[in-house]
């Protein structure tokens, strides 16, 4: 595969789409389907889960509830719809204002490539459905552990240099100890882990910061990238 000079990384949840909407809307859901004693149940299961695995599985969180249920539990039916909430989830609806503009906007300079972490079965789902999967041609890749999957990232896109747009510092300074100078970071203040001071003061800053993932549509190539060395 022929190497690009500029391959834009972007993530998904709290950086093109709002990821903190679905969570509270599923809260929602939860409560009216189970009844708030259950609904706490279940994201105490959900919590004990992503730390095992790493990473956030609602819909694997809910198959765990449903083996704690008895037979013939009276929340059997109601876990159904809990799950079919999730899938038919209009994720269209909580793309960011301006978020495909920017993916637009950077398919100038070099391909744009979603980048994120999640299961694998409702992060594609969620990607396809919200529009994103349109929006970068199929460039998708999915991890459960990104950072750590940099390798891989270097195989299907190998490239020059790097930018890498993230709400989270922690996997943008991880990233940049790979790749150093040939990745940017641009980090993107939207969410709960980007709003969070304790998180924020943890970590080392990214090159870029902006204030919203539209922002990019403002930002020209040179700012995120080395000028392009022809051989």
């Amino acid at each position: 595969m022929t190497e690009l000079e500029v391959v834009f990384l972007l993530d998904v949840d709290n950086t093109l789409l709002d990821g903190d909407r679905v969570v509270v809307d599923f809260h929602t859901c939860l409560k009216q389907q189970l009844g708030s004693a259950c609904a706490r149940r279940y994201w105490v299961i959900f919590d004990r889960l992503r730390k095992a695995l790493g990473y956030v599985d609602y819909l694997g969180a809910l198959q765990h509830y449903r083996l704690e249920l008895e037979q013939g539990d009276a929340n059997e039916q109601q876990l159904l719809m809990a799950a079919a909430f999730l899938i038919d989830y209009p994720f269209a609806d909580r793309i960011y204002a301006r978020a495909l503009e920017a993916i637009t906007h950077l398919d100038q300079y070099g391909p744009t490539v979603i980048l994120s972490d999640g299961d694998i079965v409702l992060q594609p789902r969620k990607i396809q459905r919200s529009g994103l999967w349109q929006a970068v041609q199929g460039r998708a890749l999915i991890y459960v552990h990104k950072e750590k999957m940099l390798p891989a990232v270097q195989r299907h896109y190998p490239a020059r240099h790097y930018v890498m747009v993230d709400d989270k510092l922690g996997v943008l300074a991880a990233m940049k100890s790979v790749w150093r100078e040939r990745l940017t970071t641009v980090f993107v203040r939207q969410g709960h882990y980007a709003l969070d001071a304790k998180i924020i003061a943890a970590q080392p800053a990214a090159d870029i910061t902006i204030e919203c993932i539209g922002d990019l549509v403002t930002i020209d190539r040179s700012h995120l990238a080395p000028p392009a060395i022809h051989r």
